[in-house]
Formats: C-alpha cells, structure tokens, sequence
C-alpha cells in the first residue's frame, strides 16, 4: 500500500539531489521546489518527463527551463520575503510559483494570453494568491507597479532591457539570459547601485528570444 508515497519520497529526493548537483545549495531556495510540483506546470506527452533535469517544450513555441536553471536563477536573485519581484516571460507558470514561496508579491507579464489564461486558473487551484499573471509587452515592464527589487527574465536579451533596469530599484537585483538567440547566450545578474550597475556572469544558458508586441493568440 505504501509504494506510491515510497516512490514519490525518492522521486523528490533525486530530484533535489540533481539540484544540489547543479550548484542549487541555498536551503530557501530548495525548499521553495521541493514545495512547488513542477509535475503540475507540465501537461500533454511530456508529462512524465516532469522531474527529469531538462527543458520542455509548452505552447506557444515557449519551454519550461530546465530545473537546475530556474534553481540557479532564483538562487542569483537572493529574494527576501517583503522583496516585490517581477518575472517577465510567465510561460508555464512554474518560475513563478516557485517565486511566490519566496517573495511577499510577484507580478508575471507574457505576451501571449493562450499562455497567461491556464497559469491564472492554475495559481487558483493550487491556492497561490500572491502572484498576478498580466497578458502584455513583458520588454517594457510593468511601470504601474515599479519599482521592483527583484525582477527575472525568462526569455534572452541582446542587452539587459533599459525600460527594465528603470524598475529595478535601487540596491535591486536582475537575473537575465543576454545574447543573440541563436548563439551562445549568458546568465547576467545585474545589481543596481548607486554608482553604477554591477555586472556578473553566470552560467552559458539557451532561452527563446525576448521579443516585443503581443502574441497572436
């Protein structure tokens, strides 16, 4: 009788083994996914592909990245829990639910509604209330809400956004993917300090690119 509880235990524990293997090590952080089903966040033939460590394609020609990188990336951001952060680039909806464990409130922008539609019906049975999903142009950011202390972008930049860097606020932290969409791109952390901004560089990545306009759905 105890088999599935016994197997879904060591599923989680490789899970976050593979993780800690990739370099994912503050306890906040692993707590935060070990937390949240990414099981949840993809459907369709992939599914049982849901712990294995690697992207997987969504609609709208989008993925969800790999565990071990939205590990990383939300581990680069250093969220504290009064942080307000903005994720631009909602896709599957796991990034940001996994933020929402973390952050006092969080604020995902994706250009395609087809997209933005099941992640908010997704955050209401899974009972995260902390996040609000905006269909928009996520380049430009949320002004309305601005500052952040925190934002992430999910989709890959030439260079980190200027319309975004104006809503970080100052002593913020953005975590980008900058490079051409076909090359090789960069994990950037960009802190914002009030003499200048603090540049450091990650890890290579591959993300879709960060376009303009809204999607055709």
């Amino acid at each position: 009788m105890n088999e599935p509880a016994t197997s879904e235990a060591e599923r989680k524990m490789q899970f976050l083994y593979a993780l800690r293997s990739k370099g994912v090590r503050d306890a906040r952080v692993l707590t935060a996914m070990e937390k949240v089903d990414r099981g949840a966040f993809v459907t369709g033939h992939f599914a049982e592909r849901a712990y294995e460590d690697m992207p997987l394609p969504i609609a709208c020609g989008q993925t969800i990245s790999q565990p071990s990188v939205v590990g990383l990336m939300t581990q680069a951001l250093n969220v504290a829990p009064r942080d307000k952060v903005l994720e631009v680039g909602t896709g599957s909806g796991y990034q940001a639910a996994i933020l929402a464990q973390l952050a006092r409130r969080v604020y995902t922008v994706d250009r395609h509604a087809a997209l933005t539609r099941p992640v908010r019906r997704k955050f209401e049975e899974l009972d995260i209330p902390n996040v609000t999903v905006v269909t928009g142009d996520g380049s430009f950011g949320l002004p309305e809400q601005a500052p952040f202390d925190r934002i992430i972008v999910t989709a890959a930049a030439e260079d980190p956004p200027g319309p975004l860097l104006a809503q970080l606020r100052m002593g913020g932290i953005m975590v980008v993917p900058v490079g051409q969409s076909d090359a090789v791109q960069h994990l950037i952390k960009v802190t914002k300090l009030e003499q200048g901004l603090e540049y450091e560089e990650l890890l290579p990545v591959r993300f879709v690119p960060l376009l303009e306009g809204l999607g055709q759905d």
